[in-house]
């Protein structure tokens, strides 16, 4: 408790004299930085789950073949859930003499959960319309094919099973509708209160049973920790991302950058604290030197100074905390407005985060100054000249660096994210270190020959060697990690619009027959609409996996067991698609003689399957057996919203299979009677329209852009303290410099082109350095992390530099301002 008091009362001393000044702003900002960051990711994670979850219905679906257990519902219902439930199953419909082979889907009331059901317009008010309840007992609900196929009107009565129902609406949207294929034939919507009476749910019928499941963001993922546990064989949990490959893709990639920038944070931080601590404990040696002499042992100083700062990394980082919380406040309502959605609140896991990382990030650089503070010796109260003893350094900033690298990781999430920061940062470090102290020494030697200011600019860097080094190398991984995150952002959003644009395909036709293809490519020329590629589809069931037949039950996976279920779509192909990427093995070309049955996998469902190059699928295809060993490991962007396939072949080994097409193509809204006549030209061609995904997907985009932007500001708020803490960390000794030198007889504006001419000097070296740390670090993290399309910006490399100098001059210039105003005769009678 002695060290305690004392050490509060050298807390609040130092706070009157402006010694903290620098160290608080640093981690207050580093902290603000990183918990805005947190909070904000947090929310903006949160905010787009919640928007795609309009693309389910709801923000959680427990799908069975079987009736669902009760327990789902009461439990969802005990924990404040909204619940909903789905029936959904082939049947005939008749219309007079005309029958249609459907999907009826019986709804409960609060359907849809999340999204919105829209309806055709009536003839008074023939805008589409939102549905605000589920079809009435008695009447049923249809959708545009269904309409097509039966020619019906408003009021017909369609006989369904063992009753009659009327035809009271056309559907024109369902959020839901868009998710999987066997939701796509035609369909009718029923209330789940006229199914008994349909009897058409019988023992051995093909139904399938939905729990619809919406509410909390952290109450669902509780729930579905729950649910998890109690799910049997033959029941499945899905959300977004389970559902939609598209959709988690771009969750997948923003989630990353957002980590990336919070770690771009930390990087900074950690800059901007070890600049502060040092200048910290060069102005405490005479403190530390007047107790040794008063009798004050070593491991005293050393719990002094180790309270001192835990108590200023609590306060400081409480204070950060609160800032970054209201600052993330501010632009998340922004956002909402410009995006028109609510934001859900964040956890306050961010804070926690934010503590623990400063606290590391503080006694980390903190703990080899307190070491080497303890050992000052007593002697420095007689002789100034001697100077803090580096007994412990090294090994105090290795362990500051362990600390780091181990936090990179941590914030990560992504253990090859996280490698690439620790590798390229620390690589950086020393680079820059080693390049820096040769550009010093080879500088040393060209100070004579330059003249004016530029002879003692150089002659101030090689003076301060060490210290200019020091700073170089700060201001350097500062401005590469500002410039990483500005080439990675620029990327990312390209190649997202790239891979989506705005005539991204928003319709597939899928069950296109061979002799069907010529008279489809006349019906599009004819809406002088270009022929889209068609890709063959061969239908099939894994059967065995290296000679060894498989069931469900091998696997405790449900979606690895839905797999094996039900029939892959396999196609074959010359060229490997310009939005796959080989991960392993290689692709096949054509010039290539007698070459055996082989397989390209999409590597996700390699993983899930748990099988590997080498491997040897079989597949029944129509009661005729194909085998072939596994080439290559595919990574597939699902969200260009192309026609892909989790399996491919070489052409000439599924010829001879039954098969069908597919292909996708982009339709305006304002073309949509287009696709009523495809329908009644072409009645088997499955109409698969996902206008609303894709549309969702673009949406997301846009936020993530706007939230990619914000984010920036504060890692460049960050970026601003390095180099203000760079600027700060010589101040005392060009306080002591330009006394000594006015004393001398020389005039401010020597000294002050004496200095520009050293922090041009500096901003240089530290923006050529950063130029290229950014250019092949952000390559690494753009092409093998977030798997970008990199491009080579030669004009980085100018930024980088012009920054650096322009940055650096404005800030030393303004930083040392105030020295050019202290009378000499005070600054030496301060230091004796």
């Amino acid at each position: 408790m002695r060290y305690l008091k004392l050490s509060l009362l050298m807390l609040l001393r130092d706070w009157r004299a402006g010694e903290l000044y620098v160290l608080v702003l640093a981690l207050v900002v580093a902290v603000s930085g990183m918990t805005t960051v947190g909070f904000f990711a947090d929310r903006v994670d949160k905010t787009l789950s919640q928007e795609s979850n309009q693309l389910l219905g709801a923000d959680l679906l427990i799908i069975s073949t079987r009736p669902l257990s009760d327990q789902y519902a009461f439990e969802a219902q005990r924990r404040g859930l909204k619940t909903a439930t789905i029936t959904q199953f082939p049947s005939m419909v008749s219309n007079g003499d005309v029958n249609q082979l459907v999907q009826v889907k019986a709804v409960t009331d609060g359907y849809p959960l999340r999204g919105k059901l829209y309806l055709a317009g009536t003839s008074a008010e023939p805008e589409n319309r939102v549905a605000t309840q589920i079809p009435s007992p008695g009447t049923l609900w249809v959708d545009e094919r269904m309409l097509a196929h039966m020619d019906l009107r408003r009021g017909d009565s369609l006989e369904i099973g063992a009753i009659q129902l009327t035809a009271a609406a056309l559907i024109m949207r369902e959020p839901d509708h868009s998710v999987g294929f066997i939701n796509m034939a035609p369909r009718v919507m029923i209330n789940a209160a006229d199914l008994p009476a349909t009897k058409l749910v019988q023992e051995g019928s093909r139904v399938t049973y939905q729990l619809l499941i919406a509410g909390d963001f952290t109450v669902v993922e509780n729930y579905r920790n729950w649910a998890e546990q109690q799910i049997t064989a033959v029941e499945r949990i899905e959300g977004i991302r389970d559902a939609r490959p598209e959709i988690k893709s771009a969750l997948e990639r923003a989630e990353k950058f957002l980590n990336l920038a919070a770690l771009v944070s930390v990087v900074l931080a950690a800059a901007a604290i070890a600049l502060a601590v040092r200048r910290f404990t060069q102005r405490h040696l005479d403190g530390c030197a007047i107790m040794r002499s008063m009798g004050a042992s070593q491991s005293g100083l050393f719990n002094l100074y180790a309270f001192y700062f835990v108590v200023l990394g609590i306060v400081a980082s409480a204070l950060g905390c609160l800032i970054g919380y209201a600052a993330q406040e501010i632009l998340s309502t922004w956002l909402s407005e410009l995006a028109d959605t609510t934001m859900p609140m964040p956890t306050w896991l961010p804070a926690a985060h934010g503590f623990l990382v400063s606290m590391v990030l503080l006694l980390g650089f903190a703990l080899p100054p307190i070491l080497n503070l303890r050992s000052v010796p007593a002697l420095r109260v007689l002789r100034r000249d001697i100077g803090l003893p580096n007994t412990h350094s090294i090994t105090g900033y290795l362990l500051g660096l362990i600390a780091l690298s181990l936090l990179f990781l941590w914030k990560a999430g992504d253990l090859q994210l996280g490698f690439y920061i620790i590798a390229g940062f620390v690589i950086a470090i020393v680079i820059f270190g080693l390049i820096g102290w040769l550009l010093v020494k080879a500088m040393s030697g060209l100070r004579h020959q330059a003249g004016g200011a530029w002879r003692y600019g150089l002659a101030n860097i090689h003076r301060r060697a060490i210290s200019s080094i020091v700073q170089v190398v700060s201001l350097g991984l500062g401005f590469m990690a500002l410039l990483v995150l500005t080439l990675v952002q620029d990327d990312l959003i390209e190649d997202w619009h790239t891979a989506l644009p705005p005539d991204a395909p928003n319709h597939f036709l899928v069950n296109i027959q061979p002799d069907q293809l010529p008279l489809l490519e006349n019906f599009f020329s004819q809406y002088d609409i270009g022929q889209p590629p068609v890709f063959p589809m061969v239908r099939g069931r894994l059967v065995e996996i290296n000679g060894e037949k498989i069931t469900p039950e091998d696997y405790d996976d449900p979606h690895a067991a839905n797999h094996i279920r039900r029939d892959f779509n396999l196609s074959w192909m010359d060229e490997l698609p310009r939005d796959n990427q080989i991960l392993q093995g290689k692709w096949w070309h054509n010039d290539e003689n007698d070459m055996e049955a082989v397989l390209s996998l999409e590597e996700g469902i390699a993983r899930t399957l748990r099988v590997k190059l080498g491997d040897r699928l079989t597949y029944d295809i129509a009661g005729s057996i194909f085998s072939a060993k596994i080439a290559s490991l595919r990574k597939v962007e699902w969200d260009s919203f192309r026609v892909n396939f989790f399996v491919v072949a070489p052409p000439g080994f599924l010829d001879n299979y039954p098969v069908n097409y597919i292909t996708s193509f982009y339709l305006p809204a304002s073309e949509s009677k287009m696709m009523q006549e495809l329908v009644r030209e072409f009645p088997n061609i499955l109409v698969i329209d996902v206008a609303a995904v894709v549309k969702q997907v673009q949406e997301m985009i846009q936020q993530v852009s706007r939230a990619i932007e914000f984010v920036f500001l504060f890692t460049l708020l960050a970026g601003f303290i390095v180099l203000y803490a760079a600027i700060a960390a010589t101040q005392d000794e060009r306080i002591y410099e330009a006394a000594i030198f006015r004393t001398l007889g020389a005039k401010r504006k020597q000294l002050t082109r004496a200095w520009a001419a050293e922090f041009v000097i500096l901003g240089g070296l530290a923006g050529l350095f950063a130029s290229a740390g950014a250019s092949l670090l952000g390559y690494g993290i753009g092409s093998h992390v977030l798997h970008l399309t990199y491009t080579f910006n030669p004009v980085i490399w100018i930024t980088g530099v012009l920054t650096g100098i322009f940055g650096v001059l404005i800030a030393g210039m303004i930083g040392t301002r105030t020295t050019l105003t202290t009378p000499p005769l005070l600054t030496l009678r301060k230091i004796g």
